[in-house]
């Protein structure tokens, strides 16, 4: 008799409760399975990243002495679902109790709660041990009422200690920095690179298309990059720690076409994947503020995004799961234009974002928030289809965490429940933080006419166009008021603009 405990691939945490005792009562299983690389088509590096790391993370399981069952791609019993396989793991184990920790994503702890019922077997599921706050605590905190992002991350700095001087008022007197961060990098200080591993990842791509497996983006077999153990992410928080987090706070908005990363920490796929846990993160950061190295506006902005925003984002998904997934509150139906899967376009921002999200599975927030998102709002596209995107070509992308940014905050789907505005922008702000528009075949500085920006008309057809949702938006009321002192010739030149780019979106 045993007890099969199931490990998914975004809980390899290795300093889970679960792991400190050898128990030979106890199997541990992991499966790759086809339910999982097929529900939205993923990014090549996603699925090689995550597979790679898995079975890693089994193999030190196995090494320290734990049971692990771990069920290949092409295992002749793979059943490839989460649900299908448990039935005949319990048979062949004897197993008369079934555990496993907090899914992350509604669907898959769906699928599992209804395996585990089924199965007659008395069960368990407990944290995964990883977060901030506590999902039942977060959606607790979520339910009635979202609280305003601001607040609710200085409630966590005061309930964590992080920040605080010894009469709990915030480190500088200010709890937020943003006002600082928001630089335009123009080569100085040079961004150093990310800590690149490479691994020799073929013999298993090689197993990803013998399944049949449909992904897109560029694998980079021969030579993957991102960290795939503990040991491997802590090395890349190190690097980040020392030799970017100086600079991140400025910079931390800017574009270029000269580095597409930056001072971008990068850590999102081991934190994602529970290989780093989020105080570990913050603890690092807060060390080299008190060493001198790095200044409190740097290490407020990093860690913001951490305690505040990622925390955030996850108590919105699961106090509003499902019927998030299907608000449209702007009723976006337009396609998502083809060259999203292609970088095909002549838009220079947009181009750099795609090719970057293609080859390396990666762009920082403000390319996927102001760049990519942008134009899918200004475009109408359907939230269902971004979502999907998003979804499938990060490699850090779990949809707890991607939803929310993108129905929400990036495609105000939600209708204002994540974001208070749209983040809506025309050419003048993707002018004013990168050097993307010097040199592209659009001209940023016009409105209509031969080779003007897309996103210009596109931004003031935007607003037009939903005037009666967002006409009463306070901070929407500079824009229309702009909108409003404009001659009504240069006004219907612009929307005439905008439906021409409209018509021939996949041309652009």
């Amino acid at each position: 008799m045993s007890c099969l405990r199931l490990i998914l691939a975004d809980q390899l945490n290795a300093g889970h409760s679960w792991f400190r005792h050898v128990d030979d009562g106890v199997v541990y299983v992991m499966m790759e399975v086809r339910s999982e690389t097929d529900y939205v088509r993923h990014h090549a590096q996603k699925v090689l990243g995550l597979f790679a790391a898995m079975r890693r993370f089994g193999e030190a399981l196995t090494k320290v002495g734990h049971r692990v069952e771990y069920l290949r791609l092409g295992d002749p019993r793979n059943r490839h679902s989460l649900a299908a396989n448990l039935p005949w793991l319990i048979e062949q184990f004897d197993a008369r109790r079934l555990e496993r920790m907090e899914a992350d994503e509604w669907r898959v702890e769906q699928v599992l709660d209804e395996a585990f019922t089924a199965s007659g077997l008395a069960n368990a599921v407990v944290s995964t041990e990883h977060f901030l706050l506590e999902r039942a605590d977060a959606v607790a905190r979520f339910a009635t009422k979202v609280p305003r992002m601001e607040y609710f991350y200085r409630d966590l700095r005061r309930r964590h200690h992080i920040l605080l001087e010894a009469d709990g008022s915030p480190c500088g007197g200010q709890w937020n920095y943003d006002a600082l961060n928001r630089e335009k990098w123009l080569g100085d200080p040079v961004a150093p690179p990310w800590p690149w591993r490479k691994h020799d990842l073929r013999a298993l791509w090689t197993e990803i298309e013998a399944a049949g497996i449909t992904t897109l983006g560029e694998p980079s077999a021969a030579s993957f990059g991102w960290p795939l153990s503990r040991l491997e992410a802590q090395a890349w928080l190190e690097d980040f720690v020392t030799h970017r987090l100086k600079h991140f706070g400025r910079f931390q908005d800017a574009l270029s076409k000269h580095s597409s990363t930056l001072f971008h920490a990068g850590l999102s796929f081991a934190l994602n994947t529970k290989m780093l846990h989020p105080r570990e993160v913050i603890d690092a950061a807060i060390r080299a503020f008190e060493s001198g190295g790095v200044d409190l506006a740097a290490t407020e902005g990093f860690v913001r995004q951490i305690l505040g925003w990622r925390e955030y984002v996850r108590g919105i998904y699961w106090a509003r799961m499902p019927g998030y997934a299907e608000l449209n509150a702007l009723d976006a139906t337009r396609p998502l234009p083809s060259w999203y899967w292609t970088a095909n376009t002549r838009m220079a921002c947009l181009h750099a974002a795609i090719r970057q999200s293609l080859d390396y599975g990666h762009a920082h927030h403000i390319q996927r928030l102001m760049v990519t998102g942008n134009f899918a709002l200004l475009g109408g596209c359907d939230p269902d289809e971004v979502d999907r995107w998003y979804l499938g070509i990060y490699i850090d992308a779990f949809e707890w965490v991607e939803l929310p940014n993108t129905r929400g905050m990036s495609q105000f789907a939600d209708g204002g429940i994540v974001g208070s505005k749209p983040y809506a922008a025309s050419a003048s702000y993707i002018h004013r933080q990168s050097d993307h528009c010097q040199g592209c075949h659009y001209n940023h500085a016009r409105r209509h006419g031969e080779r003007a920006c897309p996103l210009n008309s596109l931004y003031w057809h935007f607003h037009q166009r939903h005037r009666d949702v967002l006409g009463r938006n306070p901070r929407l009321a500079m824009s229309y008021r702009s909108w409003d002192r404009m001659k009504a010739a240069e006004r219907a030149a612009t929307l005439a603009q905008a439906e021409r780019y409209l018509a021939h979106i996949e041309e652009l």
